[in-house]
């Protein structure tokens, strides 16, 4: 799995409600949470996301409340990947059960600046910077999650489990 977009860069310790405020949480349609991601954050920021593009945040990104609303509306948004130094852990787990990708690249994430050009390709384990040339190598993603990411999320998995009884 290959995917090329455009960083879209914030800080650290950026909480599930800056990714989705609690205003919005009236619904699980990804489009709509979508349209209001990051809302908390920086009021009007999905219109400089295009389909693809990727996160990328300091430390500790989606701390605060366990809701799994915060990975579908980046999904929404149009971001398959979220690359970050550190994430909160329950905010990892729901989002590989929500079939966001999540690449915890510590140190290297100071390689990316916002706006600069990545291309990551999961299978290789290998985060490039288009616009500056670096190479990240991002650790291997657990098999168990890449077949979570692969399916869709959690649910979708289960549901293709049952019905091909393995």
């Amino acid at each position: 799995m290959s995917i090329r977009g455009k960083a879209h860069k914030v800080g650290a310790h950026i909480d599930t409600d800056a990714i989705i405020p609690a205003r919005f949480l009236v619904t699980t349609d990804k489009d709509k949470l979508g349209a209001n991601c990051m809302e908390g954050l920086e009021p009007g920021w999905i219109k400089r996301v295009t389909a693809g593009d990727i996160m990328v945040a300091g430390e500790n990104f989606g701390c605060g409340s366990s809701r799994e609303h915060a990975p579908i509306a980046l999904l929404g948004a149009g971001i398959p990947v979220v690359a970050a130094k550190s994430f909160a852990r329950i905010f990892y787990r729901n989002s590989f059960n929500m079939g966001l990708v999540l690449l915890e690249i510590g140190d290297e994430v100071d390689k990316i600046g916002d706006g600069d050009q990545l291309e990551v390709d999961i299978e290789k384990g290998l985060l490039k910077n288009l616009t500056t040339g670096a190479e990240i190598k991002v650790p291997a993603i657990p098999a168990s999650m890449r077949e979570l990411v692969d399916a869709g999320g959690l649910v979708p998995y289960v549901k293709k489990r049952i019905q091909t009884g393995a």
